[in-house]
């Protein structure tokens, strides 16, 4: 059977969008009343809180809480929606290219899955999304309680396949120590710099484009 492949989502099938990411957050900061600058730097300094443990409106009001403001239900209902709505385009901006290296995969008979360090929006617009129509597995932080690099996050998408970590090539940027986490569970590694180099120091090979990942793989 050809290998089966579990992608990394930000920075390698989509881009990051961070400076997105910043703009929306200080939009909701308007609408919650609290200082744009100071819940970005919340928003940054809870990343992992986030990742594994709080929804979006549960974000918003804590972080809020913490700045010293009191939002209505509706306010927080107005910036969880922004922050969904984030995430969706953040998507649905997924190349064509991409795309069509995911198809070519699938045609070949390849297993796809995916393993997110994500917070709750992106899970819940990922059913929606042409992402989503290609893979076969998608196993994301918020859901399971734990990001990468815990080995529990790469067993769980090898379990979901029915195979084994060792039979798996995990293709991330390196964000988040995900490509030696992979390794350690005895994943095969490829690093894509398409997007962001996250992790230059990675010793291994290096994909410029998903293009070039089904002619690699057929090799």
């Amino acid at each position: 059977m050809p290998r089966p492949v579990i992608f990394d989502l930000y920075h390698t099938l989509v881009l990051g969008a961070d400076d997105e990411r910043d703009r929306v957050v200080g939009e909701m900061a308007v609408l919650v009343g609290v200082e744009p600058a100071a819940l970005v730097a919340a928003y940054h300094a809870t990343w992992r809180d986030r990742l594994v443990r709080w929804d979006v409106e549960e974000t918003v009001r804590i972080l809020a809480g913490r700045l010293g403001g009191t939002p209505s239900a509706e306010a927080v209902a107005r910036a969880g929606a922004h922050r969904r709505a984030l995430a969706r385009r953040v998507l649905a901006s997924v190349s064509p290219v991409t795309l069509d290296a995911l198809d070519a995969l699938r045609a070949a008979g390849h297993p796809l899955a995916l393993i997110s360090n994500a917070t709750s929006e992106t899970c819940e617009a990922w059913p929606a999304s042409a992402l989503a129509r290609r893979l076969d597995v998608a196993v994301f932080s918020c859901e399971i309680g734990v990001a990468k690099p815990d080995p529990a996050i790469y067993r769980t998408a090898a379990e979901r396949l029915g195979v084994a970590p060792a039979d798996c090539v995990y293709v991330g940027d390196g964000a988040d120590g995900e490509l030696a986490g992979a390794s350690g569970v005895g994943m095969t590694v490829l690093r894509t710099i398409e997007h962001n180099d996250s992790d230059p120091a990675w010793n291994g090979p290096a994909l410029a484009t998903l293009a070039e990942l089904p002619a690699l793989l057929r090799g």
